[in-house]
Order: C-alpha cells, then structure tokens, then sequence
C-alpha cells in the first residue's frame, strides 16, 4: 500500500505520523509513543510491532525540526570544523572526528560535521549553530567561540558547549590539549643530538598559528637552557612549490634542524630537501608531530612526537553526561601528553 500520493511537478508527500497511524489502525499519540522510544508502560509490544512495521513500509522518518520544536534540541552534536583549514590539521584530528562520531552514536546521539570560517565573527557562527537547535556544540580548533556566543547557544537550548584544542571561552567546558609542550619535546630531542640552529616550521595557512605559535615558543624554552642554541621560524605553505622553494635556500638559512609543525608538513619537506640534494638527517635533522604510520614508512624513518589526545570514547561520555546534567560548572576536563618517537630522520649530529 502507498501512503505518499504524489504532488504534480513536485515529487512524493513525504509520509506522517498521521499516515503511519492510519496505515496501523492506531491513534497518533501510539504512533509518537513508539516511535520516540516512551512506549514502555503504554503500548503493547504486539502494537509497538505493528507501529514500526507501518512506519518502515510507508518509509516514515521522523522530521527532526517539528522534533525540535517539541524538545527544544535536534539530538544532534554539531562538531565545528573550519572548513577552510581541514586538510592542515592532520590525520590525526580527523581520525579522533571519526571516532569520536562513531562513538556518540552509541549514547543515542548523531555527530554532525558543520564548517564555519576561522577568524569568523562568534556571534554569527553561533547563530548559525543554533538554528539547528544542537544538544551540544564541540568547538574545534579554529572554530570562533567566546563568551557572548556561548550564551546565545545556551539560550537557544544547547546543553553542552565544549571548546576541543584550546583553553575554553567562558562558560564553556574545554578539552585543551598543551601546544606548547610539544614543541618543548620536539626542540629537547634536537638538542639532544647535538643539534643548536633548529628551524621551526610555522604554517602559512590560515587558521594554525593558534597550534604553531605554542609549539614555536615550546621549541624557543627548550633552547632557551642551552647555550648558543638559536631558533628560527621558516614559513611553509602546505603545497610542495612552497616546499621546493624553502629547500633551495636552506642552506642560506644556516639550520641543522628543523621541527616541522607535523608529520605532513614533515614529509612534504623532507622530501623537498633530499629533492634538493641535502642530506637527511646528515645535513638537518627533521622532527615530525602525531607519530603517523606513513611517517615510519619513509626513508630515513620519521621521527614524531606522539600525541596522545583523550581517547574519543571519553570525549563522547562526556558529551552525553554534559547534555543529562546541563547544569555542571564549566571546567577544562583533560590535556594531551607528549613524548618522542626517535626514528632515523633526526640521528645524532656527528
């Protein structure tokens, strides 16, 4: 039986509560009842059966605004990723995006990737947010938020706002990870080895500086308890022209190391040099970030610091128990730790 008679020049009616009721011989109130998980206590599970199987033949699904209108929130955790900077953020953070999805998933609630342009006014982004009434807003690196945007989310009904990567605006929970401790093992390593003018790689895409500037000024501590040690920013864009143009004039630079923001940016440069004819790590030794398995597959091996981030499991308990109890005080949950992954890319100095 066809429930969605078609509308001219328009498409199928989309199905209703109203026609699963009527296609199941029941009232409206069972059909909500069952189909919004209250049914315990109120329906048979003889009736419960019947809903659901009308429900699929019709290919009823529930609208999620007239949901939202009724609940005040979607359900959904809106996951605010820049999208003019994703690809330089690493595999690492979009690997911790997709588990931290698959994760949320389990606690009855949907994951939903939403780009909002770095250095984008809070307000707006938040408005943008709200109108699709999250549960709970995780404000990734580079996603605008401060104190103002963060009331105008809870005010339009979103239980948790997590800022994820940095210190958290006010009002907000915060998962922050230390940047410049990073750096700080990056730059501890290469001096280790003998290493004393050590470039570090600073991003010229927009939207990193809030990663690399911790993790320049982690490498510039470290130097800064070893005598005639210098450091020096180098730009890089994320293209291997720009990579190509650094390596042509290394040499000109005067460094026997360089800390290169992450693996990727690592690899392209690497790759770069040794196209140039300079020895690696012979003439400069190369530090990645995020320990990437493509890293360990290269020739000389790429030695990374290792990231380790809050498991995503984690994360999406603390969403959900966020949303049950809206009221908990604001608090910065949990940092990352760092430690290094010696490999073959960054042997001693002679």
């Amino acid at each position: 039986m066809n429930d969605s008679p078609e509308r001219g020049g328009v498409g199928p009616v989309p199905p209703t509560s109203t026609s699963v009721a009527r296609y199941a011989g029941v009232s409206r109130a069972t059909v909500s009842y069952v189909l919004n998980g209250l049914a315990a206590g109120r329906v048979s599970a003889a009736t419960q059966e019947k809903v659901r199987v009308a429900a699929e033949e019709l290919g009823y699904v529930p609208h999620a605004a007239a949901r939202s209108l009724r609940s005040g929130s979607s359900g959904l955790v809106l996951i605010a990723v820049p999208a003019d900077t994703v690809p330089a953020y690493g595999s690492l953070f979009t690997g911790f995006v997709a588990a931290f999805q698959t994760e949320l998933q389990a606690y009855g609630h949907t994951g939903v990737l939403h780009g909002a342009r770095t250095g984008g006014a809070p307000q707006a982004a938040a408005r943008a947010w709200a109108e699709l009434r999250p549960a709970a807003v995780i404000a990734t690196i580079g996603a605008p938020l401060d104190e103002a945007s963060v009331e105008t989310l809870k005010r339009s009904g979103t239980s948790a706002v997590v800022s994820y990567g940095l210190p958290p605006a006010p009002g907000a929970h915060g998962i922050a990870m230390d940047q410049e401790e990073v750096g700080a093992v990056a730059g501890a390593h290469l001096l280790a080895g003998g290493r004393r003018r050590i470039g570090v790689v600073v991003p010229l895409e927009h939207g990193l500086g809030m990663f690399s500037t911790p993790r320049l000024e982690g490498v510039r501590a470290a130097a800064a308890a070893c005598p005639g040690a210098r450091v020096e920013p180098v730009e890089l864009a994320y293209t291997e022209e720009s990579a190509a143009e650094l390596a042509a004039r290394w040499r000109d630079l005067d460094l026997d190391a360089v800390f290169a923001y992450n693996d990727e940016y690592a690899m392209l440069l690497m790759r770069a040099l040794q196209d140039a004819g300079i020895d690696v790590p012979g003439e400069v030794a190369v530090v990645g970030a995020d320990d990437l398995l493509l890293g360990r597959l290269l020739r000389p091996r790429l030695t990374s610091v290792r990231i380790e981030l809050p498991p995503p499991a984690e994360v999406a308990a603390l969403v959900d128990r966020l949303i049950r109890e809206p009221e908990t005080p604001p608090a910065v949950h949990r940092r990352s730790t760092a430690h290094i992954e010696a490999r073959e890319s960054s042997s001693r100095a002679e």
